[in-house]
């Protein structure tokens, strides 16, 4: 649904970072990323006396997931339901507090704790992103009873309790209840992708390449989804504190109809194109994390890090950087012809996952030189991005239309 000529005027007369969600959140998401990420390696390898709220180790994976993670889906999905819907998105002064927002939390888990403030305030405001967020999901899909995509807001929910549960647990000296949570985030990620790398990434290839889009198997996409659901609630519950064969069973469900769905959307059809074969790419670390939680419920991996950063840094990370290149090009009014060195980019994230998940797992010796070397990877493929594209999203859509 177009705008009408009055929302034009006004979304004209708003800065352009503020015009849409994806600008702000989208560059905050990997600007952050890359400073994160270079800290934490520089960490890693030369420890410090600093003593961010929760820890060092869960401050890393914490705000890889809901700082990083977090703000790039609350870009991409506030952008997307103006598309869905037809209803203006958050932006302006609205967009601003919701931005805000996001980076308070930043700043006071990195620092709070260094200037004495409270382990509660500091949970409030990184909490707040994301509740503040679920309404301006919530708002639009309401408004015109848009049902079938109401699905996101308990997501967003969802999420925000997660977050809200390691805050608790942090606050109150439950470690295990606080890597659970991250845990439990990081497979309700993999449902994130999941649904929304169903929708887009079969679409894309056929309409890119002009392959025949197959119709989805409702019952695939059930085993899919359901079995990720349920692997939500045991990682909440500690991988190791369900039984073996349970995990194992679960595990090899979503293992298999992920694969199996992700078989069907035309990969191979995707070679030429690295805006495709960069969102293929990605998801398949979706069922690969999965088999490798399969071998840890059976003793063959000794713990879950090799499947978790598969997800985190191969799905999450590569999943991430290939919609934003694609994203933000569309979003601005160009067109889908990317800077040769993004493709690049592409390929340090798949060779950093390759590197963070292989090396420690079968050459333990060399994982602090894993690290190193992983952190720096994903340091310079998201660089590459804010290089070529980090203009495009505080100036205007170069076609001069409003967003």
């Amino acid at each position: 649904m177009p705008l009408n000529i009055d929302d034009n005027r006004i979304a004209l007369s708003i800065t352009p970072i503020l015009r849409l969600a994806f600008r702000p959140l989208f560059l905050g998401g990997s600007f952050f990323s890359v400073i994160a990420i270079a800290w934490w390696t520089y960490f890693w390898i030369n420890p410090s006396g600093w003593a961010p709220h929760g820890g060092p180790v869960w401050w890393h994976g914490h705000e890889m997931l809901f700082g990083f993670g977090a703000a790039i889906v609350v870009g991409f999905l506030l952008t997307a339901v103006q598309t869905w819907t037809g209803v203006i998105g958050i932006r302006g002064k609205p967009l601003a507090v919701l931005a805000v927002s996001w980076i308070a939390g930043r700043l006071l888990l990195a620092f709070g704790v260094s200037f004495g403030v409270s382990g509660w305030l500091i949970a409030a405001v990184d909490v707040s992103f994301l509740l503040l967020a679920s309404i301006a999901m919530a708002y639009p899909i309401l408004k015109i009873k848009q049902w079938h995509n109401l699905m996101f807001v308990p997501i967003l929910f969802i999420l925000s309790l997660l977050n809200a549960s390691g805050h608790w647990a942090v606050i109150n000296n439950q470690p295990h209840i606080a890597t659970q949570s991250l845990h439990g985030t990081i497979v309700l990620f993999s449902l994130i992708i999941t649904i929304l790398g169903g929708r887009v990434i079969p679409a894309f290839t056929a309409n890119t390449t002009g392959c025949t889009k197959k119709a989805p198997l409702k019952w695939l996409e059930i085993f899919s989804i359901v079995s990720i659901i349920v692997l939500v609630f045991i990682a909440f519950s500690g991988f190791d504190n369900v039984p073996p064969m349970l995990l194992l069973t679960v595990s090899v469900i979503a293992a298999i109809a992920n694969g199996w769905r992700f078989s069907r959307w035309g990969f191979q059809h995707s070679k030429s194109e690295p805006l495709l074969w960069s969102l293929h790419l990605a998801y398949i670390f979706i069922p690969l994390g999965f088999i490798m939680l399969a071998l840890h419920s059976i003793g063959l991996m000794g713990n879950t890090s090799a499947a978790l950063h598969s997800i985190t840094v191969g799905s999450i990370g590569g999943m991430i950087l290939g919609m934003l290149s694609r994203v933000t090009l569309g979003h601005t009014g160009r067109q889908l012809n990317p800077p040769r060195m993004i493709t690049v980019a592409y390929l340090l994230i798949f060779v950093a996952t390759l590197v963070r998940v292989i090396v420690p797992a079968w050459l333990p010796e060399y994982t602090l030189l894993s690290i190193g070397i992983a952190g720096g990877l994903w340091v310079l493929a998201f660089s590459v991005y804010l290089y070529f594209y980090g203009f495009m999203l505080v100036t205007a859509r170069a076609d001069g239309r409003p967003g």
